[in-house]
């Protein structure tokens, strides 16, 4: 039996506990969270199922060597005497990640720039052949992280970062990162047992990933490929295996998924990837302007939107929000609304005091994600714009 080995799973800041939960569930050994990351132990398989299923990991790494290093000799012999040819062939292209906090090394180029040549000298030395550098999309992705006098070098079995599900062809001016919307909507409590709406859906992204969360359907089966299957010791049928098991623990959904949006770019957009990631028979996508609707079910909504921040769409950013609290407050009764913002001066124009306040980050932008409860009984007649 195979035994198991030590990985590490990266993700956004504020999302550790999450990811450390969905491990868990999946069933791993050993999880520890860590800053932007979560450790855990478990097989090969383990290692395709979290690439497949895990919706707020950006990537899964596997430690294949750790050292303690003083110099940039030392790493080029540390990087030099592990057995390369082992884990790929000559014929396939790599390139290498670097990730520094050390005294002795501060320039992650020249750090990736001596590895690389440690592990062309060892081909050419083993095999009188030399794997090619391709930085852009490598069959083989290698991470080395630097803290201090420690290095680790580990296989990236991801490749391209976990948040490129595969289903999104179409964007908008600012759409939200796959794994930042899966991350919110978990972090909301959003499980998939009551009606869903994001009123303001853009490329639909809250609207396909809160339907993969209501369904089980994992995060990623739309990618086209991930890095282990490039790796000498990949097994496809144990990933086949893994697929359909993973798609036999999908589960039906009877609420409605909706989406508004008043662009109709936006609509558009949002449909084709809807289309693209095979849900159109559970959501709902419509041309509307939110602040002029009124709440689409009778039951309990659970609304989560990222609106514009005023940070690359041109608005009224004080106006704009004063609206988001005037429609919730008077039209959507009964509901839970979660929204992010980076323009945290705008918050105080929503005129409604948030039950929850949750710091996460939009990229660069340091970010809250609030919660407001709008309870049955508050609404006084529809809101005249």
């Amino acid at each position: 039996m195979e035994r198991n080995f030590k990985m590490l799973a990266k993700t956004l800041y504020g999302f550790e506990p999450i990811l450390a939960k969905e491990i868990r569930n999946l069933g791993a050994s050993n999880v520890r969270e860590g800053v932007r990351s979560v450790s855990f132990e478990g097989d090969t398989g383990f290692m395709y199922k979290a690439n497949l299923a895990l919706r707020t990991a950006l990537k899964i790494l596997k430690p294949i060597k750790s050292f303690k290093v003083f110099n940039e000799d030392q790493l080029y012999r540390a990087i030099y005497d592990m057995d390369w040819p082992n884990h790929f062939n000559s014929s396939q292209s790599f390139a290498f990640d670097t990730t520094l906090n050390s005294d002795v090394f501060n320039n992650s180029l020249f750090v990736s720039q001596r590895a690389k040549d440690a592990l062309v000298d060892k081909f050419r030395d083993v095999e009188r052949q030399r794997p090619s550098v391709n930085t852009r999309e490598p069959d083989i992705r290698i991470n080395i992280h630097i803290y201090n006098n420690n290095c680790t070098v580990s296989l990236d079995s991801s490749g391209a970062s976990l948040h490129q599900r595969g289903y999104r062809i179409s964007t908008n001016i600012a759409p939200i990162n796959e794994v930042l919307a899966a991350g919110l909507l978990l972090m909301s409590g959003w499980d998939g047992r009551t009606d869903f709406l994001d009123p303001m859906c853009g490329s639909g992204t809250l609207l396909i990933e809160a339907t993969m969360i209501a369904c089980n359907i994992p995060a990623n089966i739309n990618r086209k490929s991930f890095a282990f299957q490039n790796w000498k010791n990949f097994d496809k049928d144990l990933l086949d295996k893994i697929i359909s098991s993973r798609l036999n623990q999908t589960r039906e959904f009877h609420h409605k998924i909706i989406g508004f949006d008043k662009a109709p770019s936006a609509v558009r957009k949002a449909q084709e990837n809807v289309e693209n990631a095979n849900l159109v028979e559970y959501i709902s996508i419509e041309r509307k302007d939110f602040f002029r609707t009124l709440k689409p079910v009778e039951n309990e909504l659970h609304i989560v939107f990222n609106p514009p921040y005023g940070e690359r769409l041109n608005i009224d950013v004080d106006e704009f929000y004063s609206k988001i609290g005037d429609t919730l407050k008077q039209d959507y009764a009964g509901t839970k609304a979660w929204f992010i913002t980076s323009n945290l001066g705008a918050l105080k124009h929503v005129g409604l005091r948030p039950s929850r306040k949750i710091k996460v980050f939009n990229g660069k932008l340091e970010s809250r994600l609030v919660m407001y409860e709008l309870y049955e009984g508050s609404k006084k007649g529809k809101y005249i714009n």
